[in-house]
């Protein structure tokens, strides 16, 4: 078991998604279950079909979630800097996963393994306040682009980007952007151009 050092962005990000009232002890035993990984550029935390071992915060990088769609990569989710991420149903029922997850950058993490995990869960209230709150937010996220893929055009999801998730659009590279956006790289850049 990692000890992390007493501030640090992990420790921020947990803080904001908590009620101003939870115990700083109780956050701090919860950052040192998690030990730190470095992954390189296009190595893996999880390939698809195989279990999904961890849970983890990115400290620094991008981690490129995809599948796989008749022969071509497809990206699902970007998780950068300072977000959490896994693949969850793998992790959490030890199935097979049906995604990867990439490093696209050099990129380091704070991981936790399931065990852990649950120990946490059922021991300490800041963690688990944490990963409520934590699901609660992504699922909002996540209903929100999948309406925004069924209602809005590329170019309508791309000026959407350029409001509100700008990190995206200066740290990824264009054709996993595309990709995100469910349109061709070409596309991607006629779009750009037309905006310029």
């Amino acid at each position: 078991m990692a000890t992390l050092p007493k501030k640090n962005n992990f420790e921020d990000f947990i803080k904001t998604l908590l009620p101003k009232d939870c115990l700083e002890n109780e956050v701090l035993d919860a950052l040192g279950y998690f030990k730190k990984v470095l992954l390189r550029k296009n190595e893996f935390l999880v390939s698809e079909n195989e279990i999904c071992i961890h849970f983890c915060f990115v400290e620094n990088g991008i981690l490129q979630h995809a599948i796989g769609v008749e022969g071509e990569e497809r990206t699902t989710y970007l998780a950068l800097k300072n977000t959490v991420t896994s693949s969850l149903n793998s992790f959490l029922n030890k199935v097979p996963s049906r995604k990867s997850i990439k490093a696209i950058v050099d990129s380091s993490l704070w991981v936790i393994t399931l065990e852990d995990f649950n120990y946490l869960l059922q021991h300490n209230k800041a963690f688990h306040q944490f990963y409520f709150y934590l699901i609660e937010k992504q699922i909002c996220l996540i209903d929100d682009y999948r309406i925004d893929l069924l209602t809005l055009t590329p170019e309508e999801r791309y000026r959407k980007l350029l409001v509100n998730e700008t990190k995206l659009l200066q740290e990824v590279p264009l054709h996993y952007l595309a990709s995100f956006l469910g349109i061709s790289t070409r596309h991607m850049s006629r779009i750009r151009k037309n905006i310029l």
